[in-house]
């Protein structure tokens, strides 16, 4: 989908921000680059959409040299997210969203039943948000319509340079959360720039290390932690495994490794699975400190493990209010007495 050929940047004071980098993205991931500050990650980016043009090399989307495409027809189909959200304050919400549909000339009700599905998507309801101003909304709010507005276009790429960066942690776990599920549903190519070891390691399919305008490592989380090219790589992801499900967890003898692996009684068992009878009830508006990250209490299982073993608590929501709080110790808790039941069922 991209691709990187023995690319470099030096600017006119003789910085050296890349070293003969060759990378390929491929179509549908959500990629990740991050290293240390200055390390080229961000020019790296702004190459995609010629933001920065490159020194040396070439770069590539879909085998052909971006310099053959017209730069406004390039720039429209490549989405772009920066940390400084940048709305128009004169404009309503569903005027910010649509600023590339109505360059396109998208007609108006396909405009505006886009912007309605994207809101919706990231639980705003559009007929309540559509007519307000930014400055209406909160700051993860904001960002939320920054990265709505780098969708709308259904553009097959998008950039994102650190868009979280800025956010109190509440609202950024959030808004890791809605870019998951976003990509679930929709499948584009996401380039997402963080200086966040632990955001890199949630959110990427691969995450790209780099340092001193060089790539020193590019694989999936797992390969990062299990098979680090270097010490400097190890030092850099080190701290992020005690967070992961990468590495087993137990709680109560079980790790949810043993959990995840049991495959088949997942299956068997979602039929039966009720999150609101596993879960402990909180008072309304009280939210505790342990869990951040909310799931719907219609969640299936599989879906549940696979988001538990990331997690040591999750908050539970009904129509986007928070009902409970549930751990993995609920979770093998649950597990242990189901098991308990078919063993009991076939003496």
């Amino acid at each position: 989908m991209i691709q990187f050929e023995n690319v470099s940047k030096q600017y006119p004071d003789g910085t050296l921000a890349l070293r003969q980098v060759n990378l390929n993205i491929n179509k549908g991931e959500l990629f990740v680059m991050i290293g240390p500050s200055g390390c080229g990650k961000t020019t790296m980016l702004k190459m995609i959409n010629r933001l920065i043009e490159r020194s040396d090399g070439t770069v590539r989307i879909n085998e052909r040299p971006i310099d053959e495409y017209n730069i406004h027809e390039l720039r429209w189909n490549i989405g772009y997210v920066l940390q400084q959200i940048a709305l128009f304050p004169h404009m309503t919400i569903a005027e910010n969203i649509a600023v590339v549909p109505e360059l396109r000339k998208w007609k108006s009700e396909q405009i505006k039943e886009r912007v309605h599905t994207l809101l919706d998507m990231v639980g705003l309801k559009g007929t309540t948000y559509s007519d307000r101003k930014p400055a209406e909304l909160s700051g993860g709010q904001q960002q939320r319509i920054g990265v709505l507005r780098a969708l709308a276009a259904d553009p097959e790429i998008v950039l994102m340079d650190e868009p979280f960066s800025a956010l109190d942690p509440i609202s950024r776990e959030k808004l890791q959360d809605d870019i998951l599920d976003i990509q679930r549903q929709m499948k584009k190519t996401i380039v997402f720039v963080t200086h966040d070891i632990q955001e890199a390691m949630k959110l990427g399919d691969r995450i790209c290390i780099m340092k001193e305008g060089q790539v020193l490592q590019v694989g999936t989380p797992e390969e990062l932690i299990q098979q680090p090219a270097n010490e400097f790589v190890r030092d850099f992801v080190g701290s992020s495994a005690p967070n992961k499900s990468l590495q087993p967890e137990s709680v109560g003898g079980e790790s949810m490794h043993e959990i995840q692996a049991a495959s088949g009684e997942k299956e068997r068992l979602s039929s039966k699975f009720d999150l609101e009878s596993i879960m402990s009830p909180l008072s309304p508006g009280h939210v505790p400190k342990s869990a951040k990250t909310a799931v719907p209490v219609s969640i299936t299982l599989p879906d549940f493990v696979e988001i538990m073993s990331s997690h040591d608590h999750l908050l539970v929501e009904r129509d986007r209010q928070i009902i409970g709080e549930v751990s993995r110790a609920d979770l093998i808790r649950y597990w242990s007495e189901q098991l308990q039941e078919r063993g009991e069922g076939h003496e």
